[in-house]
């Protein structure tokens, strides 16, 4: 049952239920159902690859939208789970067993580009672009698998992740919890709720506006603190194009989520009076499983 469970998971990479899934959940699970001893594409190694577009703010806080890519690689390399992260990946050196719980834990990398590049608001980019961040530390989580039903799982995780490339030199602490369920042998469904909670350098970092920075954009001067800065879900859809998620082959994938910047980072110039608090991300895309 892990390893059913483990390939549903594949599909929950880049996060629940509408109404018209949770009417089908209950029929449609029967229709999933396998022996185990079949075996699956993932016993042993595999590696999932993908790619897709997604269409989000501009930078954290704004309310322009632009597409960017969205790159997915997920898998399984001698023991070694390889979990895909925001603009990042994550390894977990943590073996699965085969009980109803189990663990993660291992490093996670992060490179953040929010207000690196082209930036459309002019007073924004009058402000001057920052650095890119590259944050890497430790991720650790627990999840419970067959609660609603014989494959579904809840996991509970934490990423705590430090600037390493001298941008905001600060430290971010980012707690998540994902509901993922199959609703036919070959679809899936995964919820995931979120928040980030950062230190004074990073909160000053992108959120506060200097005397120079009002110079050159005209915005008020304006001093954020550490805190809570966003909170936000996800909602994740995939469906193998073969109507077997345990074969491997390509599938395609659909996300959504809304995000919600909060505290302090809410009330800066750069979201309050240039952007806005509410966030918006749409993104599709295909994967292979081999």
């Amino acid at each position: 049952m892990r390893r059913i469970v483990h390939a549903i998971a594949v599909l929950s990479a880049c996060a629940g239920v509408s109404p018209a899934v949770a009417q089908t959940q209950d029929t449609e699970t029967d229709d999933f159902a396998a022996d185990p001893s079949e075996g699956t594409v993932f016993d042993g190694d595999w590696v999932q690859i993908g790619a897709g577009v997604a269409f989000s703010p501009d930078y954290d806080g704004s309310d322009d939208y632009e597409a960017f890519p969205l790159p997915l690689i997920r898998g399984s390399i001698g023991g070694v789970d390889i979990q895909p992260r925001a603009a990042g990946v994550a390894l977990d050196f943590v073996p699965d067993g085969d009980g109803k719980v189990s663990y993660t834990f291992g490093p996670v990398v992060r490179v953040r580009t929010s207000r690196t590049g082209d930036i459309e608001d002019p007073v924004v980019a009058a402000a001057g672009e920052l650095d890119t961040a590259i944050e890497v530390g430790p991720t650790a989580g627990i999840s419970y698998s067959g609660l609603l039903n014989p494959y579904d799982s809840v996991s509970f995780t934490a990423d705590v992740r430090w600037d390493v490339a001298g941008a905001h030199d600060g430290m971010t602490i980012s707690p998540s919890v994902t509901y993922f369920t199959p609703v036919s042998r070959g679809a899936a469904v995964s919820l995931s709720l979120s928040a980030e909670h950062a230190d004074d350098s990073f909160q000053d970092y992108y959120y506060s506006v200097t005397p120079a920075q009002q110079l050159a954009s005209g915005l008020p001067v304006y001093d954020a603190d550490a805190g809570f800065n966003k909170v936000g879900v996800n909602l994740l859809g995939g469906f193998d194009l073969d109507g077997d998620l345990t074969n491997g082959g390509l599938a395609i994938f659909a996300v959504g989520g809304y995000s919600r910047v909060i505290g302090d980072a809410a009330d800066s110039p750069f979201v309050a009076t240039r952007g806005s608090r509410d966030q918006w991300l749409a993104g599709a895309g295909i994967g292979y499983t081999f």
